[in-house]
């Protein structure tokens, strides 16, 4: 053998061997009422198709007027409420309760995107939830029926101003400069 192949050349780089660690995945969950609800699956391609889609539509409407974010972040009620909406709408003068990386106070509105594991929390107890705490408009997007429906608060409690399919244009009663035309917002069917 060569000097050479005994010895390492200087001119090589080198070679760092790839090693296979387990990475830290952080848990995923909601406390509702002191109670513990943990997210069992990550979202299915449409409810992520209609997560992208919607924030695109609260961005090009609102961007001036306000931060449109994206779960997973938590928002904190109080120290027994501290959720993670798929969508948060915060309007510039309210953005204050952004603190610290997170959110502590009311959002202008909230979307849900109903999924199997969810989707049932999401008409309910999240529900009753954003209610108690004066969300003035609350959304519960659905894949498999292609609808939102749109509550307002009024009075201290959600009223269902509509139930609007992908046909319709959903107009925000709270936020003057969101109007969502819901045929972009469902992916194809194929895709579910």
């Amino acid at each position: 053998m060569s000097s050479i192949s005994r010895h390492k050349r200087s001119d090589q780089p080198e070679k760092i061997k790839e090693r296979q660690e387990v990475y830290d995945m952080p848990e995923r969950f909601e406390i509702i009422g002191g109670i513990r609800y943990d997210f069992l699956s990550s979202p299915k391609y449409a409810h992520q198709k209609i997560l992208t889609n919607l924030y695109l539509s609260f961005h090009d409407g609102c961007a001036k007027e306000g931060e449109t974010l994206l779960a997973p972040l938590d928002v904190h009620f109080d120290e027994e409420n501290i959720v993670q909406p798929d969508v948060i709408y915060i309007s510039a003068e309210n953005l204050g309760i952004i603190r610290d990386g997170y959110v502590f106070g009311v959002p202008d509105l909230l979307v849900e995107i109903l999924s199997e594991s969810t989707g049932k929390r999401d008409k309910t107890i999240k529900k009753n939830l954003y209610e108690r705490f004066g969300v003035p408009e609350y959304w519960l997007a659905d894949p498999i029926y292609r609808t939102v429906d749109q509550f307002v608060l009024e009075e201290g409690g959600y009223r269902l101003a509509a139930t609007l399919t992908e046909e319709d244009r959903l107009v925000s009663r709270t936020i003057p400069c969101l109007s969502v035309d819901l045929g972009g917002i469902f992916p194809e069917d194929s895709r579910q």
